[in-house]
């Protein structure tokens, strides 16, 4: 069981360094392509390629399963429309990457506003604390927020819903298949709004289809294969403390891939959605230092 823990956690880990380097990879395809076709081409590719590893589980699929799939897929695709646009406008990439990650503590109180969910002490702790965080961000203009800045809070709240359809829909069929329609879903929806609002390329260059698909097959696929296998293999609570650093990380990396820096204030609120992070999985830590 140890030996299957540890396991688990140097793959969560991986996961979220693919997370981090995905960032990369979107930023740079956005220079090279319209945003909606990019996200659109990449999650089709995505899902298409996860759908090999689930033939079995999405033959086996009735009709409620893959309605709920849709649904899921269909918020999903919204958030990414929101996310795309932001990653399009941001200057620091880190920044965006911490307002995104308050996805995680909208779940907990939007879930307990529509569902009646129980919601732990800590969960209505963080919340304050990650909108003052938030605050600070938006200070760094004399509070007039950036675009970048309210494409990814609108990304982060799709995303807080597309977390809940997600997990009761996981309830009740294969992760993977949900995954597979879920991620085909965003792409159809992209290239769809993409065709009626965007400007195509004449043609597709080397760099564009590069992280087209580094993006698709590393930093969508492949996350999404092993993130599902390591959480086999250990706790939902367990994974969430580690799934937590993917902020870190793409701060890190955009500040050594971009040469990406941040403001004081800029630095204070990221820390303050960050400690709202921890406090929003407090059970899940105090649990994770215990096993440790």
């Amino acid at each position: 069981m140890a030996k299957h823990a540890l396991k688990a956690d140097f793959i969560l880990i991986i996961v979220t360094l693919l997370a981090a380097i995905s960032w990369m990879f979107s930023k740079e395809a956005v220079n090279e392509m319209p945003p909606l076709l990019f996200i659109g081409s990449r999650f089709l590719l995505a899902g298409l390629f996860l759908a090999l590893f689930s033939k079995r589980s999405l033959i086996g699929l009735n009709p409620k399963q893959w309605l709920a799939s849709a649904q899921v897929g269909i918020l999903f695709g919204l958030s990414m429309c929101l996310w795309i646009f932001g990653l399009f406008h941001a200057k620091n990439l880190g920044e965006g990457a911490f307002i995104t990650s308050i996805a995680s503590i909208l779940v907990a109180p939007i879930s307990y506003f529509i569902f009646k969910a129980k919601v732990e002490k800590s969960n209505w702790i963080a919340l304050p604390i990650s909108f003052f965080g938030l605050a600070l961000l938006g200070l760094e203009n004399g509070f007039h927020p950036e675009a970048s800045q309210l494409f990814f809070l609108g990304a982060a709240v799709l995303l807080s819903l597309t977390f809940i359809l997600n997990g009761r829909a996981a309830a009740r069929m294969s992760a993977a298949a949900l995954t597979a329609i879920s991620l085909s879903f965003v792409g159809i929806m992209g290239i769809i709004i993409s065709a009626a609002t965007e400007t195509w390329p004449e043609a597709a260059t080397s760099s564009m289809l590069q992280w087209l698909v580094l993006s698709a097959l590393i930093g969508t696929a492949a996350r999404f294969l092993l993130q599902t296998y390591a959480q086999g293999l250990t706790t939902p609570s367990h994974a969430a403390v580690i799934m937590i650093l993917e902020p870190i990380w793409t701060a890190l990396i955009a500040a050594a891939w971009f040469n990406e820096r941040m403001s004081n204030l800029q630095l204070i609120g990221c820390s303050l959605i960050f400690a709202a992070l921890l406090i929003n999985r407090w059970s899940s830590v105090q649990a994770w230092f215990k096993r440790n």
